[in-house]
């Protein structure tokens, strides 16, 4: 790519969008029959004050990711004709509509099918758009989600990977099915074009998968005894000896009403990723009771002296790792499943699936709890690192 024109990547690109609807020519005719009778899922109000772009509905919000995030898609498919839309307008409509959410964390899903040579932007509204959305519009996206990409993208890539930082290049994230999106959305809620959905199944006949609407998924696990999340009040209810507020709500609020009301920006940005997804594991494992810690304490301080040490000693190092996990990504669940096997050995050989759980849960809990299940007891001679 080294040497190229800005005129040769745009003829490249050309070239790569017209390749896309050759192989796309089997469904263009539904395409277009479907366009002619909706523009959209939402009815935009002509008082619009971007009414000849909104119209079209190209950009929507289409519900929460699995963290809560507002989603917004953006569905090429809506791009009518290069002719019939201003793309100055465009840019700055979406500079509009975003602007309602960008002061919280929020994540974008970029539907690619349906960009053509008729309906593209060009490589210079591209550059100009990436400039103007500054850091403002990166800072709280978490993530895009590019679904259906074609050797198109990896060109635009190419062009933009010198202006694009390490940081947000991580953040997109791509999908070849739309299947891949239930990893990380809450799917259900999406509103996706027909047009993108005939086109997955197309792509999907091609690659001689199953359509999506007839892909088996496995019957989810039994929630634990403890869990929080994932489901329901009445579940919570019953689990909680009939209280009506679930635990995480109440504790959360009590928290906020000790510390938190006289915090400037209150909910105005979520917690990372790594911390949520933490709380919630340790809300559904129970470790809020400290009965669990407590039986986790009784254990290891009935293991012989030297076993003890040797115990503690590798366990401290582990906790003090797990202090810095906002760097290391290795919080103590993580270095659970690393050590706990190595750490606890069955005395029937190989362990199954079944009692690696708890294995691991064991051991995160000592390494969470470090200083409650190893502080009461010393051993002549110990060390610590």
């Amino acid at each position: 790519m080294e040497g190229m024109s800005e005129i040769d990547f745009e003829k490249l690109a050309e070239i790569e969008l017209r390749k896309d609807e050759a192989e796309n020519a089997d469904l263009e005719e539904s395409q277009v029959s479907f366009a002619a009778v909706s523009n959209g899922d939402a009815e935009i109000s002509p008082t619009h004050p971007y009414y000849d772009v909104a119209r079209h509905n190209i950009l929507h919000l289409v519900g929460d990711d699995n963290l809560g995030r507002k989603v917004i898609a953006f569905s090429c498919c809506r791009l009518p004709p290069s002719y019939q839309l201003n793309h100055r307008r465009l840019l700055e409509y979406l500079k509009y509509a975003l602007d309602q959410y960008v002061e919280n964390d929020y994540t974008v899903v970029y539907f690619h099918y349906g960009l053509n040579s008729k309906n593209k932007p060009s490589l210079n509204w591209l550059q100009s758009a990436y400039k103007e959305f500054d850091r403002k519009y990166k800072k709280n996206l978490k993530a895009l989600y590019i679904v259906h990409p074609t050797n198109f993208i990896k060109i635009i890539w190419n062009i933009f990977k010198p202006l694009i930082s390490h940081k947000f290049g991580k953040k997109v994230i791509y999908l070849n099915y739309l299947s891949d999106l239930r990893d990380h959305l809450k799917y259900d809620q999406l509103k996706i074009p027909q047009e993108v959905i005939r086109h997955d199944e197309n792509l999907r006949t091609k690659q001689k998968k199953k359509p999506l609407t007839t892909v088996k998924i496995p019957p989810p696990r039994p929630p634990l005894p403890t869990q929080q999340f994932g489901v329901s009040l009445q579940y919570l209810k019953a689990k909680n000896k009939g209280e009506l507020i679930p635990p995480v709500m109440k504790h959360t609020v009590s928290y906020l009403k000790r510390k938190g009301l006289k915090a400037e920006g209150l909910f105005r940005r979520s917690a990372s990723i790594q911390s949520i997804k933490e709380i919630q594991k340790l809300y559904n494992q129970g470790v809020e009771s400290s009965l669990r810690v407590m039986n986790c304490r009784e254990i290891v301080h009935g293991l012989p002296e030297q076993n003890y040490a040797v115990l503690k000693f590798l366990i401290c190092f582990l906790h003090m790792v797990s202090q810095e996990s906002i760097f290391n990504k290795m919080t103590g669940s993580n270095l659970a499943c690393v050590f706990g096997l190595n750490l606890i050995w069955s005395p029937k050989g190989t362990p199954s699936f079944s009692t690696l759980v708890p294995i691991n849960i064991f051991i995160g809990l000592l390494i969470d709890f470090y200083a409650t299940i190893f502080s009461s007891r010393s051993v002549p001679g110990e060390q610590l690192p």
